[in-house]
């Protein structure tokens, strides 16, 4: 009798039978696999991740569920912690494929990313995957790869044009270091930075690689410092953060600009430097002051559970269910091409904004900058949301 309902259940599945009129009898829960770093070097993101996930569901299940086949149902999404390894990224999103998810949701960083846009590809299962900026993985050609994100080619282009629109010329920063972890990610946003830095007026007077989670990263800042650089552009994760930030002040270097795209993403961040922390720019992809519908409910609920406003990677992870279950709704039956197909066709408002995808499964959304300020993360870019001014210079640490 159990491979018989196993067989059932993969026909329905597949076959995309309606929820109502159909020969299958309709199940009692759409069902969501996801796959998020909770332990290892980006457990701190992932557990940002899987609380947006967590309060989508409840908000979309609060009101009954997805509307299918003339009925609401409900969402239940399975999340696995992958521990920050690829390898274990690829076993746990396979294990999910092969249980009949109707979609797959990501976890953070590149190149869990990269590996888990592979597996759905394989089983031809649609894909929603944030917190991850690198290019080239839409470049495979994959068809089931979503991500209402910002990608290197916008960090790269918005972080000169964000600095050079809050930053009078005289005074701007010319001379850049970019301390460039050795990933996929880091040798992109790094070329991408040299490429765009000559036509916006700044120099990059080092490129210098280190290994993440590296403890001593000194030498690489006393070559910053002796090429007399005034800036600082970087993506570590946040452990190498912190070790960048506390070898900086060790060693007196005091940049006027400290770009880290994802170190200072989660609030272990002023927690472990404190007022050292202050004035570090970071490039999360979202901010829970931005206008967008929806906003000041995730506030609300996220400020209830845990006594602050939304951290930056929740509403990124919140916006990727409501897109899933707006083209579960769209496509009208649980099939993974219908679904697919719904998704690529995606018009819609979310916490992020306003969200399309472009044929290579990019998102067409803001690009944010967000300083930390006082113990606090405060939105500096665009201007256009509501941006505050920017601390310029960074203080120097002697004078903190």
């Amino acid at each position: 009798m159990r491979t018989v309902a196993v067989v059932i259940t993969v026909l329905w599945l597949t076959a995309g039978l309606p929820l109502a009129g159909g020969v299958a009898a309709p199940p009692s829960t759409i069902r969501l696999g996801a796959v998020v770093p909770l332990t290892g070097r980006y457990a701190s993101g992932g557990a940002q991740v899987k609380v947006g996930y967590e309060f989508a569901l409840q908000d979309i299940n609060g009101r009954g569920g997805v509307p299918v086949g003339g009925r609401r149902v409900p969402l239940e999404a399975t999340i696995l912690d992958d521990e920050s390894d690829p390898t274990k990224t690829v076993s746990r999103l396979e294990a999910l494929a092969s249980e009949g998810v109707v979609t797959l949701l990501g976890g953070f960083g590149s190149d869990l990313h990269a590996a888990a846009a592979a597996v759905a590809e394989k089983n031809r299962i649609p894909y929603c995957g944030v917190a991850f900026a690198l290019h080239t993985i839409h470049e495979h050609g994959f068809r089931y790869l979503f991500s209402p994100f910002p990608k290197s080619p916008e960090l790269a282009s918005e972080t000169y044009r964000f600095l050079n629109a809050g930053i009078p010329a005289g005074e701007r920063p010319r001379r850049v270091a970019i301390f460039q972890e050795r990933t996929d990610w880091g040798r992109e946003l790094g070329d991408l930075w040299t490429a765009r830095s000559r036509e916006n007026g700044y120099q990059i007077v080092l490129r210098a690689d280190y290994t993440p989670l590296a403890r001593d990263l000194s030498d690489i800042i006393l070559r910053a410092k002796d090429a007399g650089a005034d800036a600082v552009f970087s993506v570590p994760t946040p452990p190498d953060g912190i070790t960048l930030i506390r070898q900086m002040k060790e060693l007196d270097f005091n940049p006027k600009v400290i770009l880290m795209i994802r170190a200072a993403d989660a609030v272990s961040w002023t927690r472990a430097l404190g007022k050292d922390g202050d004035g570090v720019l970071l490039a999360p992809g979202w901010h829970h002051a931005v206008p967008f519908p929806g906003v000041p409910e995730l506030n609300a609920k996220h400020e209830q559970r845990f006594g602050r406003p939304a951290d930056v990677i929740v509403g990124p992870a919140y916006a990727c269910v409501q897109i899933v279950a707006d083209a579960i709704e769209r496509a009208g039956r649980l099939n993974h091409d219908a679904i697919r197909d719904a998704m690529a066709a995606t018009n819609m408002p979310t916490v992020v904004g306003p969200v399309r995808f472009r044929p290579d499964g990019t998102g067409t959304v803001p690009t944010v900058f967000v300083q930390w300020r006082e113990g606090k993360q405060e939105l500096v870019w665009p201007n256009a949301l509501g941006a505050v001014r920017l601390l310029y210079p960074v203080p120097p640490w002697r004078g903190r």
